[in-house]
């Protein structure tokens, strides 16, 4: 067993500790080892909220850079040593440059020039801000690069917000690969986060214009392919900008997806891909969103001469990408995990979408229906009907890919009763701005279930989720929700009646996307997934626990 691997179980089996002693605090990841955390998982007693905790890490830890990349690449040494990347071999020369960027391309590099040693020439990448420090506390020295190493480490780009650290890191990658001949190869890291940390705004756009647009588009529920959309046609190097700056050298991207559907001109904003979007997509964006009669003057200009440009074709052949891993490979594992332990597991989609209010409400009508259709809950069948007709509708109205709901629950319809379930998911959802609290994507989504389910609860016919113990996981597989410490939160049908019987007003924390604030104070910020930077980024995770009360 790896190094990190045994970290991941150690840091599982000391929150677990930290929860039965009843200690308070957020409870902080401490990466210790011990070899009791598979027995200790299964056993019947322990919470739901640790079994959670467990297929969260395990997700996090099947898509880290280490496996991933030794999967993808390997060096074969010899008379004529090649680079073989997902089996497509290139000659080496002493020619390797590389060049990174994204929330897991710290220990991506450190892998990659492992294996390439001294055929690696000289690299540059852009990480977020304070990923070595946090790597060094943590123990996780194999994922800082040696001493020795000719790569370049530049840090930028806090709480995942383009800095001007971040832009002198793009131009310090777009020098190195101006610089190379056709006799060359780039070798490209590329993860979620990697549109922040390579921010070179076109002329005489500022890095705050771009950014404003940015952000006002975010808060507007804006989702991630809109955002990568507008960002690409006011980037130098974003849609296929550094691919076309590095010309003629052959370059071969390792990409990490956090995108739903893994598309690879959306990943980081697709900077060694052809874009498959217009300008006048981007004025549809800007339309949507009422921000046309908003824009500064030098977006305006920038996106008219893109406008004219449009029919210019530009040579990508010298460009080969290649996704190595995504949110779907973390479910998988996540799904096996939890079949070791006992459950019954589905996984329903790896493509969550959708504002996360009207996301909160499909994962609580899907917990009640779990609850009386397949778990055995004594109610009238009209409940049962208004449920799955409310659930119907809701699934039709959000257009989830890949979401078969009806033959999931078909599969776990045969169960019995006493077997718990586990329901599994994956994406990204938005969140629609409204007021100037603090919070992240997946505690609001936290939160707002708690919420949904309460309201389920406290109904006349809502009795019977009593029955049950559920708690709902919802936690970013980069480790930061938001411009927040936390990864994301954990929450239950009986969160919001315990938080109102300490005073506190869950609908006045969301009307403000304070869900941040909201899970700090409340029971000294218990509920809070407290990881730190994970090192890898595949989008979020959402598991749903369900088992009856004993007696």
């Amino acid at each position: 067993m790896g190094t990190f691997m045994k970290n991941i179980l150690w840091l599982t089996t000391q929150a677990m500790a930290s929860v039965f002693k009843g200690l308070p605090g957020i409870g902080r990841a401490c990466w210790q080892p011990s070899s009791r955390l598979t027995s200790e998982a299964g056993s019947s007693h322990m919470a739901l909220r640790e079994h959670g905790l467990h297929l969260f890490w395990s997700a996090v830890g099947t898509v880290q850079p280490g496996p991933m990349l030794k999967r993808a690449l390997v060096l074969e040494r010899g008379r004529c040593p090649q680079l073989v990347l997902s089996g497509q071999p290139f000659e080496l020369r002493k020619n390797l440059y590389l060049v990174g960027f994204g929330k897991a391309v710290l220990p991506m590099a450190a892998v990659t020039e492992d294996i390439l040693g001294d055929y690696l020439v000289k690299g540059i990448i852009s990480v977020p801000r304070g990923i070595q420090a946090t790597l060094q506390h943590k123990g996780m020295s194999e994922m800082l690069l040696k001493p020795q190493s000719r790569i370049l480490v530049m840090e930028g780009a806090k709480h995942n917000l383009p800095d001007r650290e971040a832009m002198e890191a793009a131009s310090a990658i777009q020098d190195l690969a101006k610089g190379l001949t056709a006799e060359d190869l780039l070798l490209v890291l590329i993860s979620g986060g990697g549109s922040a940390l390579l921010p070179a705004p076109i002329p005489p756009v500022t890095l705050e214009e771009k950014e404003t647009i940015t952000r006002l588009l975010a808060s507007k529920g804006a989702t991630i392919q809109e955002l990568n959309t507008i960002r690409k046609a006011l980037s130098l190097l974003k849609g296929g900008g550094l691919a076309q700056v590095a010309y003629p050298a052959q370059v071969l991207s390792l990409i990490l997806s956090d995108v739903i559907g893994d598309p690879v001109d959306i990943i980081a904003s697709g900077p060694t891909v052809a874009s498959s979007h217009s300008v006048q997509d981007c004025f549809q964006i800007l339309a949507k969103y009422n921000l046309l009669n908003n824009l500064p003057k030098s977006v305006e200009m920038v996106l008219s001469n893109s406008a004219t440009e449009c029919n210019i074709s530009k040579d990508y052949s010298h460009v080969y990408n290649v996704i190595i891993g995504s949110n779907r490979l973390a479910l998988e594992e996540a799904k096996c995990q939890a079949e070791d332990l006992g459950y019954l597991t589905v996984v329903l989609s790896t493509a969550v979408c959708g504002e996360v209010s009207t996301v909160a409400h499909l994962y609580s009508l899907i917990i009640q229906l779990v609850c009386l259709n397949v778990m055995g809950a004594s109610g009238n069948s009209s409940l049962k009907d208004e449920v799955k007709s409310a659930l119907s509708n809701l699934v039709a109205k959000l257009e989830i890919p890949s979401l078969n709901l009806m033959e999931a629950l078909k599969t776990l319809q045969g169960s019995q009763a006493e077997k718990p379930i586990c329901l599994l998911a994956g994406g990204e959802t938005t969140v629609h701005l409204q007021g100037n609290g603090k919070g992240g994507r997946n505690q609001e989504l936290a939160l707002r279930v708690a919420l949904e389910l309460h309201r389920a609860k406290t109904t006349a016919d809502g009795s019977f989720l009593g029955r049950y113990e559920v708690v709902f996981l919802s936690g970013g597989t980069d480790g930061q929700d938001g411009p927040t410490e936390a990864a994301g939160a954990f929450s239950s049908h009986k969160l919001v009646a315990e938080a109102e019987q300490e005073g506190f007003n869950v609908e006045s924390f969301l009307k403000n996307n304070d869900s941040y604030t909201f899970f700090t104070q409340f029971q000294s910020g218990r509920h809070l997934l407290m990881t730190g930077l994970t090192s890898t980024n595949v989008m979020d995770i959402h598991a749903v626990l369900i088992r009856a009360r004993s007696g």
